[in-house]
């Protein structure tokens, strides 16, 4: 399916995303009336108010959140000695993570890899159009590689590695641990799960626990795409994380 000279091109992500306030009243009066519509469409038999509604639900809609972390990862070194490289983008000042990130993959691509592919795990549904909207909304140049308005379906260089699952099946919705479960890759969630998020951002305010937990989805998703290419996985050892000290 892939060979390892095309995973060596890809730039693999996840993001985490909480609520853009950390509670209802610290919306504006017109965003309160707005997230009350939404709402109404959003888990209509829970009996969850529209404010419960927005702290647990809102970080998923990119009208309603925002972008805390961004971690990546390439493949580098020896063939026989692969090397997974990790790096994050973790910041409350949304758009100063996203300018970063938008540098960094507009530096990629227009020096070392003119035909870079974005991977992530239900990234064609969420990943990169969650991103796409909050760069808009920041009023950040849109990457080359997010520019896809116009474009034929195989001239977007994004793989979902979910879609990849799918073979078709458009009615599947399989989640990344359960796809490590059967693959026989380490589990991702092993520290926390993204029900817990917001929680440590807003109320613990560590986000360095945030990245280390993207990251590690990051690293479930490279291995994915090896055991797609039938690879071998990488080695722990050869997975280098990001110094939670010297996040940007």
């Amino acid at each position: 399916m892939f060979s390892l000279k095309d995973l060596r091109k890809i730039l693999f992500l996840d993001i985490e995303t909480v609520p853009i306030q950390p509670q209802f009243a610290g919306l504006s009066p017109a965003m309160q009336q707005l997230w009350e519509h939404k709402a109404q469409w959003i888990e209509k038999d829970s009996p969850l108010s529209a404010a419960e509604k927005f702290e647990q639900r809102a970080g998923i809609y990119a009208e309603f959140g925002k972008v805390i972390v961004i971690s990546t990862a390439m493949l580098q070194g020896d063939d026989d000695n692969l090397l997974l490289k990790l790096h994050s983008f973790a910041d409350a000042d949304e758009n100063i993570l996203l300018t970063q990130f938008s540098a960094m993959v507009e530096k990629l691509q227009s020096r070392r890899f003119p035909d870079l592919i974005l991977c992530a795990h239900n990234g064609k549904e969420f990943d990169f159009p969650y991103l796409g909207r909050r760069m808009l909304v920041n009023q950040i140049r849109l990457p080359k590689i997010f520019q896809v308005q116009g474009k034929k379906p195989w001239e977007i260089t994004w793989l979902d590695t979910m879609e990849l699952w799918r073979f078709g099946d458009y009615k599947a919705f399989t989640k990344l641990d359960l796809l490590c479960a059967i693959m026989g890759i380490p589990s991702p969630k092993s520290t926390m799960d993204g029900s817990q998020v917001a929680g440590v951002f807003w109320q613990e305010q560590n986000l360095p626990k945030i990245a280390h937990y993207c990251e590690q989805d990051v690293v479930a998703i490279a291995q994915l795409m090896m055991r797609y290419a039938y690879l071998p996985l990488i080695k722990p050892e050869n997975i280098q994380y990001s110094d939670p000290s010297n996040l940007s």
